[in-house]
């Protein structure tokens, strides 16, 4: 009841804090707030409000790996209104968006770390007060990083300390104003307060909607991948799957339930290779298995003795729709840190800069390739990858990330750093006959803030 409580009053603080009357008086004075690790712990093991329903859906909306027939298309519009991020547009509603999604959790995350530090640590409270000061750093870390990432331009060593990035809230206090750091200091906060958390929490948690310190090295793979710091990124990947790589194989597994083939998700929800587990949330219904059509060329990808082909798509009307979830819920997208991902982007890295030459080890990192996915290919039918350089390896090991990574809320990230490489994706949506395009490096790719946050902080819009 207390921490229903306490979600109560932090709800009605966010609300108001956007209320210039509310800013001009204190109004915390009288309010209840926890001072017990036990409180704090809790409102951190508040999954409705922190892991599930919470990351992102602009950025999935936004990607190439699905597309809407014009039935469908014409349903969203008329029913949802909420199709701008497919059109690669400012939505024009205000009230419910990624921005509020996200700084929730952080808002929290900044209760939790003003509130622990007022609490002695002890012999006998060591334990749990080292898991809310570095969960709290953890959560913050994690969904400063979503935020980078969907109003944020990619990162450029070249023009990061100029690029704008988000708003680094960290205290509490909201009547804090509101300023857009710039992208370096965005992804250096970020790197600050995930290394502040490695120490605090235990290396493994007890369920994957705890942090741990795997899930940090995990988070910290994605940071610097974001960064193309490829030495980094390659440092923490190693040092997750040091601690634990455990995959589940397709052929038949305990965490599969089910036939391949039956239409419903055959993944449970809390499988092996979830490390910290998170879900998108359901703003914008563009991404829906209900209306998203699989991109054929990405399905057409798929090798016949590929397991995926099976357990990630279901037939619907000529086309295919999204199934292989990690949530064992179609209505709800896994965006969590998982061990596949680990090993892909390990596999990346050291085709990038393996070797002593740091010039790519083609074989070290087809090897990584190939132990996932002999997992995933029907028994005794997978023929291991092989490359004759380090840069057709890498080529292989992209292709294959983003088949097995698709709908997790990755592949906008992923576009934005490899356009910055040179991949020169230009994204093309067709709408009722008209043809909208999304070069590489468009201004675009930082998804516009929502309209009521420019006006009430005065903040600067990214430019459309």
């Amino acid at each position: 009841m207390k921490v229903r409580f306490f979600m109560v009053i932090i709800s009605g603080l966010l609300f108001l804090q956007g209320c210039k009357k509310w800013l001009d008086k204190p109004q915390t004075e009288n309010l209840s707030v926890p001072t017990h690790l036990e409180d704090l712990q809790a409102l951190l093991d508040d999954n409705t409000n922190l892991n599930e329903n919470v990351t992102p859906s602009m950025l999935e909306a936004s990607a190439d790996d699905y597309f809407l027939l014009p039935s469908e298309y014409n349903v969203i519009s008329a029913t949802h209104s909420r199709i701008a991020p497919y059109r690669w547009e400012t939505d024009p509603f205000e009230r419910d968006n990624d921005w509020k999604k996200c700084y929730y959790p952080i808002y929290v995350a900044n209760l939790c770390l003003q509130q622990v530090d007022k609490i002695q640590r002890t012999d006998l409270n060591g334990q749990a007060w080292d898991n809310v000061k570095g969960s709290a750093f953890f959560i913050r870390a994690y969904y400063f990083l979503e935020l980078a990432w969907t109003y944020s331009k990619a990162y450029d060593l070249a023009s990061a300390n100029h690029d704008l990035g988000i708003v680094l809230r960290l205290t509490s206090d909201i009547g804090e104003n509101s300023v857009r750091a710039n992208v370096e200091q965005t992804y250096q906060q970020i790197i600050s307060d995930a290394k502040a958390a490695v120490d605090l929490l235990p290396t493994q948690s007890i369920h994957p909607l705890r942090p741990s310190k795997m899930a940090v090295y995990g988070l910290l793979a994605r940071t610097y991948l974001s960064m193309r710091d490829y030495e980094n990124a390659l440092k923490f990947s190693d040092m997750a799957l040091k601690i634990y790589d455990k995959l589940m194989n397709y052929n038949g597994d305990v965490d599969i339930t089910g036939d391949l083939a039956l239409n419903i998700s055959p993944f449970k929800k809390y499988n092996k290779e979830i490390v910290f587990f998170t879900t998108m949330n359901t703003i914008y219904p563009t991404y829906f298995p209900t209306y998203a059509r699989i991109d054929s060329i990405l399905y057409n990808s798929y090798d016949i003795k590929d397991l995926r082909k099976k357990i990630f798509f279901n037939p619907l009307n000529s086309y295919y729709s999204f199934k292989g979830t990690y949530t064992f819920s179609l209505q709800s997208q896994f965006t969590g840190i998982a061990t596949d991902e680990l090993w892909l982007t390990r596999a990346e890295c050291i085709a990038r800069i393996g070797g002593s030459d740091k010039k790519g080890d083609k074989d070290a990192a087809l090897n990584n390739l190939n132990q996932l996915l002999i997992n995933r290919y029907d028994k005794n039918s997978y023929m291991p990858y092989s490359a004759n350089n380090a840069m057709e390896a890498l080529s292989i090991i992209l292709n294959e990330r983003r088949k097995e990574l698709l709908m997790r809320g990755l592949r906008w990230a992923d576009l934005k750093r490899l356009n910055k490489e040179g991949a020169n994706k230009t994204l093309t949506r067709i709408i009722n006959g008209q043809t909208i395009t999304l070069p590489p490096n468009d201004n675009r790719y930082a998804q516009p803030l929502p309209n009521e946050i420019v006006l009430l902080t005065g903040m600067t819009q990214n430019p459309g």
